[in-house]
């Protein structure tokens, strides 16, 4: 005789995180996609900003913009979706849009599909994306080598991003110009300085679920949460978030699972001392979902 293959029910496979509350570390106008996909699994998501975004100096990346109006890069690179923003906001401030600035001779590329969708929203063509590796590791993966004296790219980001993807496109031959289309900040930002553009595409589910609106929390609420047992797991979104995360709520405790959406986070996690239970294939909802659902599986049949 064999023993018999126990089989999960109905409501734990179409509700695997139910019972869990989880901490998302985004603000509420970033979170959305990540909390609906979360809640349709059944768990409870709780929104803790742990970091915003505030304008770079304009002049700046102005000057750097009208180099690429001017067809002086062969590339534009657009890192992430808050780089997306920062665009359109300047350029909303300058009275253009983000596809007129950008020639017929600067090829686009991104980090994932995601952005690509939000991208062909704002109507640019992404020519080149990494689907499976979703980070700068793996856009510097696919990047051309330069032939005859390569070109010109240009690479708006963040004042706190990783030196990883310019230093990968420089080792491929190309010229690279880093500049700085927005500042990380602590959360909240400063009013009047806070990124505020939208984008013409939402990341959240078409029909997000009835109860959609999520409770919001301060870092020192949340690590009051967590150390109680109340917060049940904390969904790093970031490696920005990851070191707001060691400052505020640490030390987390055993029970608490920690989430990273990427191996870029998750490296910063582990450096900083967090304890990461799952990282996310993908940096997409349905990634975090799939992580934190394997995770709470683990944890609770070991």
């Amino acid at each position: 005789m064999t023993d018999a293959v126990p089989v999960a029910s109905a409501a734990e496979a179409a509700s695997p995180l139910a019972g869990l509350r989880v901490a998302v570390t985004r603000s509420a106008d970033r979170a959305g996609a990540f909390a609906d996909a979360l809640a349709a699994a059944g768990a409870e998501p709780v929104l803790v900003p742990v970091i915003d975004f505030e304008i770079s100096d304009n002049e700046i990346l102005g000057a750097a913009l009208g180099r690429l109006a001017a067809g002086e890069y062969r590339w534009l690179v657009v890192s992430s979706i808050t780089t997306v923003r920062a665009l359109k906001q300047w350029c909303e401030t300058a009275g253009t849009s983000l596809a007129d600035l950008i020639p017929a001779t600067t090829s686009v590329a991104t980090i994932g599909p995601t952005s690509v969708a939000v991208l062909a929203a704002e109507g640019i063509h992404a020519a080149l994306a990494p689907t499976d590796l979703q980070s700068a590791a793996g856009l510097v993966e696919l990047w051309p080598q330069a032939h005859d004296g390569g070109g010109r790219v240009l690479l708006p980001q963040s004042d706190l991003a990783e030196p990883r993807l310019v230093e990968g496109l420089n080792t491929k031959g190309w010229d690279t110009d880093v500049v700085t289309a927005y500042h990380t900040v602590d959360y909240p930002a400063q009013d009047g300085s806070r990124l505020t553009a939208s984008l013409a595409h939402s990341t959240r589910a078409t029909s997000p679920p009835v109860n959609s609106s999520y409770a919001l929390l301060t870092p020192a609420q949340a690590a009051q949460e967590v150390q109680a047992g109340v917060i049940h797991a904390v969904v790093l979104a970031s490696g920005s978030a990851a070191r707001r995360v060691a400052s505020t709520m640490a030390p987390l405790p055993d029970g608490c699972l920690v989430v990273a959406i990427g191996q870029p986070t998750r490296d910063e996690a582990l450096r900083l001392g967090l304890r990461v239970v799952a990282t996310a294939t993908h940096p997409t909802p349905a990634g975090i979902v799939a992580a934190l659902a394997a995770a709470h599986k683990n944890f609770h049949t070991k």
